[in-house]
C-alpha cells in the first residue's frame, strides 16, 4: 500500500506540473498598447501589487478628448519600472505586456503583466 501511494503522488505531481505551467507562468498572448496612462496605483490587502489603467482612444475629438474608448488593465511586477511608469501618469505611452492564463495574487491583478513602456509623441 506504502508503494502504491508514492506511485500516485508521482503521477499526480508528474500531472499537476505542466498544468500549472501552463496556467500560471506559459505567455499565452504578448504585444503592445498604446494610450493614455490614466491610472497607476500599488494596492492590495494581502499582496500588495502595482496596477494601472490604460484608455485606448479609438476616435478623437479636436481638443485631444477620446470620444470612442475602452480601458486596458495591466499589472506592474518590477519596483523600479514602476516608478518610471508612475512618472508618466497622463502621458500618451505605448506599453509592451505578456498576458497568462491566470493570475496569481502576488504578481497582479490581471493576466496583463508590462514590462516596458516608451513614452508617445
Amino acid at each position: 500500500m506504502k508503494k502504491f501511494l508514492i506511485w500516485m503522488v508521482i503521477i499526480l505531481l508528474l500531472l499537476l506540473g505542466p498544468f500549472v505551467y501552463w496556467k500560471y507562468y506559459f505567455t499565452y498572448s504578448e504585444g503592445n498598447r498604446a494610450g493614455l496612462l490614466q491610472k497607476f496605483s500599488y494596492r492590495g490587502n494581502i499582496f500588495k501589487t502595482y496596477e494601472g489603467e490604460l484608455v485606448l482612444s479609438s476616435v478623437e475629438s479636436n481638443k485631444n478628448v477620446a470620444l470612442a474608448s475602452e480601458k486596458f488593465f495591466f499589472s506592474v511586477q518590477e519596483k523600479n519600472f514602476a516608478a518610471k511608469l508612475s512618472n508618466l501618469e497622463g502621458h500618451m505611452i505605448v506599453v509592451h505586456y505578456k498576458q497568462k492564463n491566470g493570475i496569481l495574487p502576488w504578481r497582479g491583478e490581471t493576466e496583463y503583466i508590462v514590462d516596458s513602456v516608451k513614452e508617445n509623441r
